[in-house]
């Protein structure tokens, strides 16, 4: 199926995959022929780092900038003391405004690297739900806007939907989430003259919320539009692994690590991913969506490097890129690998498995030494109770390895 949606930003994000569900195309289409308008994504504060389920937006929005458009990073400084229900199937635990605030600052050095802030006319800026929401009187909230929002509507919302039918507590907390949302948009409307929300599928409801109270309380029309749920061809949700998420900030996930995960993206995914994630010209993703076989590594490889230089550095892509070609041909090693270090002079190898998050407990790493795949210096270890010591190496780090894909270093001080 042929769609052109003859706008630069509309035809990127279909052809690179982007686009579940948009409200009122034709209209979107028009509204960003006739100039930058501003756009906008929510990001709640519930962690010191976004993982990479996330980045599908901040690539939306950096495709938005790049398009002559003005992105508008909205930090739910406010809505994460509420707890968005959507994908939960428990409420969210809450956190002091000390904590929020800490994760806030955190998460701006990722969209730093993403997006230009400044006050040119397309440049993004960042901006907290909590100056507008934490000033509302509950009272006055419900008088001007309660007869704006439908009950019968606000139950039937996936998120709320899901959780009667299972019969999971859904606090009143929770429930008033999807109006803060709503009144964010129209707040940034009538503040900012944002004409677009945009979001990942599972927020398809409270964008149509906040859709229409906007044309509830202006006569203006709005849009929404939302991504695919992003899932890996094997169905695993996009951003969780088995040692825990892939985060985006280099102090949470380290840049090796985050290579690695790209490197290691299955077969059927690289295309999509690389539409995704990196700026490949269709052309040349095209090119390599042909290779065959033991091929399609070249792409993995492009794939890992392309998301590493956004998301973390070119340099960090470079020196991974080299140091993990010497990984796994039994070269020397280099610094870019995961490390830890062992202030006694020892370590037991199951602790150095757990110390690199290799394996989360002592049963773990027994059985990956039982089953040949807990390697010292690419030899392999067969005694669970070896003792790692300083005067056993010649160097001062040695190179642990978890299977083939998985290696760390132990530095002795």
């Amino acid at each position: 199926m042929n769609i052109n949606f003859n706008s630069d930003f509309l035809d990127i994000m279909y052809e690179r995959g982007f686009i579940h569900q948009v409200t009122d195309k034709e209209n979107l289409k028009k509204a960003i022929h006739k100039g930058c308008i501003p756009g906008y994504i929510g990001f709640d504060c519930t962690a010191p780092s976004l993982h990479v389920g996330s980045l599908v937006q901040i690539m939306m929005l950096r495709w938005f900038q790049k398009t002559g458009n003005k992105p508008i990073v909205l930090m739910g400084g406010g809505t994460t003391k509420i707890g968005d229900p959507s994908g939960k199937d428990t409420a969210r635990p809450l956190l002091s405004n000390e904590k929020i605030k800490e994760n806030q600052n955190s998460l701006r050095t990722v969209f730093d690297k993403y997006l230009n802030f400044g006050n040119a006319e397309n440049d993004a800026v960042m901006l907290d739900n909590s100056e507008w929401l934490e000033k509302l009187n509950y009272i006055s909230f419900l008088r001007d806007f309660g007869s704006s929002f439908s009950i019968n509507k606000l139950i039937n919302l996936e998120s709320v939907k899901i959780r009667l039918e299972r019969e999971q507590n859904l606090s009143f907390l929770e429930f008033n989430y999807s109006l803060l949302q709503a009144f964010d948009y129209l707040k940034l409307n009538q503040d900012y003259s944002c004409k677009l929300q945009m979001g990942g599928s599972d927020q398809w409801g409270n964008i149509v919320t906040g859709v229409e109270l906007v044309r509830k309380k202006t006569s203006e029309s709005v849009y929404g539009l939302t991504s695919p749920l992003l899932t890996t061809s094997s169905g695993a949700k996009m951003g969780k692994t088995a040692s825990g998420a892939v985060w985006l900030n280099s102090n949470q996930l380290s840049d090796w690590d985050f290579w690695q995960y790209w490197r290691n993206t299955e077969d059927l995914d690289v295309i999509k991913f690389i539409k995704l994630f990196t700026e490949l010209p269709l052309d040349e993703i095209n090119r390599l969506e042909k290779l065959k076989g033991a091929e399609i590594n070249q792409a993995k490889i492009i794939l890992a490097n392309e998301v590493t230089k956004l998301c973390r550095s070119e340099e960090a892509a470079n020196k991974i890129s080299v140091s993990s070609e010497n990984v796994f041909n039994r070269k020397e090693t280099n610094e870019t690998l995961p490390s830890i270090n062992v202030a006694d002079n020892q370590i037991s190898l199951i602790d150095a498995l757990k110390s690199l998050n290799f394996v989360q407990t002592n049963g773990e790493a027994r059985r990956l030494i039982r089953g040949n795949g807990a390697k010292v210096n690419d030899y392999v270890i067969t005694d669970e109770n070896q003792i790692l010591k300083i005067e056993d190496y010649e160097k001062k780090s040695i190179k642990i390895s978890s299977g083939k894909k998985k290696h760390g270093l132990l530095k002795f001080s």
